[in-house]
């Protein structure tokens, strides 16, 4: 049946029950030559069969991305299920040491290969493209003992919890060695929210609650976006741009004027005060960048015009008591505003429609309280 064999010097040790799996290493382009994917369906009978989601094509090509850099390392192992005609062979009677051999046929159709990514399978189809034979990948392998074996092990490897994304958040402006571009832009908001949290002249100085700061109440996940919301055309936009301006002095600038402003409503925790809560601070970051706009052609605005431009729109702020008006007859009360998309966007669309109509249109240098 089978025409050729595929050997790969290999380790092979025991786990609980005498159960054995093996370790080796395979060039990341050959393995689709033994490899395939079980993608998840539905028989005939309804009944489930495979387990694997589709590819994620952007996920891929991340990973393709990065394996094609200098300095590309995939460290973490694939985990891959083999039919019983996979055997391993040692170098002499006992010994943990010696070679995992692998039946292959040319041109069988994906079922009919002898192995099964339980782990691994975007990495896999990166590795297909992005790398040649002097790459070798990781691999963690076991023989098949009963026909489900495979979706079982898929179930437990990715039910474990995964790595909390506030630790990546945190570790993110440490790291220097090329990351997937996902990671890039993220590096940059990573740093300026560490720095908003841990120097002393900040407004957020030890409120941003991190693995390192637990004691915070301000989540940081809505830090990073309100600060990926600027960086991407924005106040801190412009102020990345020019190269004269420090992109954190910005947000300092316009929250000292915010605390200003609202004094009360800035003490409070996000359960007391929908303006420290992740509704707040994602809609205000978009009135920063609509202030900034305004004075961007002369200078960065300061703290005095921060607060003149946030003077109007205490009128309309309900941040800890009372009720929201935006018009229409919807009224909410000033706790049901929620850190969902939906509501951010009420939140946000109504504070920059009441600013433009009360504040845009003046010219800058003359704007005057209206209380």
């Amino acid at each position: 049946m089978y025409t050729n064999h595929l050997r790969f010097p290999a380790l092979s040790f025991c786990q609980k029950n005498g159960r054995r799996l093996f370790a080796f290493a395979a060039p990341g382009n050959q393995l689709s030559g033994f490899l395939t994917v079980s993608r998840i369906a539905r028989n005939e009978a309804y009944q489930t069969t495979g387990y694997q989601r589709p590819e994620i094509l952007t996920h891929i090509e991340e990973i393709k991305a990065y394996l094609r850099s200098e300095k590309a390392m995939l460290p973490n192992a694939l985990v891959v299920a083999f039919e019983q005609s996979v055997t391993f062979e040692p170098i002499s009677p006992g010994n943990f040491f010696g070679e995992l051999v692998i039946p292959i046929q040319p041109n069988v159709p994906e079922h009919r290969k002898p192995g099964w990514v339980v782990d691994g399978q975007q990495r896999m189809a990166a590795l297909r493209e992005a790398v040649d034979e002097s790459f070798q990948v990781c691999i963690i392998a076991f023989i098949v003992e009963e026909p489900n074996e495979p979706q079982e092990q898929f179930v437990l490897v990715n039910a474990t919890r995964p790595l909390p994304k506030s630790l990546i958040y945190e570790l993110l402006p440490e790291l220097k060695s090329p990351l997937p571009s996902f990671l890039q832009r993220r590096q940059l908001p990573a740093s300026l929210m560490q720095r908003l949290n841990f120097e002393e002249d900040s407004p957020f100085y030890l409120r941003i609650k991190m693995p390192t700061n637990p004691e915070g109440v301000i989540k940081d996940n809505s830090i990073l976006r309100m600060l990926e919301n600027s960086l991407s055309d924005g106040a801190l936009y412009y102020s990345s741009r020019d190269g004269n301006t420090d992109p954190l002095e910005v947000v300092k600038t316009f929250w000292h004027a915010v605390a200003e402003v609202f004094p009360e409503a800035w003490a409070l925790p996000p359960q007391r005060s929908r303006l420290t809560h992740g509704a707040g601070i994602v809609s205000m970051g978009f009135i920063m960048d609509a202030i900034t706009d305004r004075y961007i052609r002369q200078h960065m605005p300061t703290r005095d015009q921060f607060v003149e431009n946030l003077e109007p729109l205490r009128d309309i702020c309900r941040w800890t008591s009372g009720y929201w008006d935006f018009g229409q007859g919807n009224q909410r009360k000033w706790n049901e505003i929620q850190n969902t998309s939906k509501d951010i966007k009420l939140l946000a669309n109504f504070l920059m429609i009441y600013y433009r109509s009360r504040v845009w249109n003046r010219p800058a240098e003359t704007l005057e309280h209206n209380h």
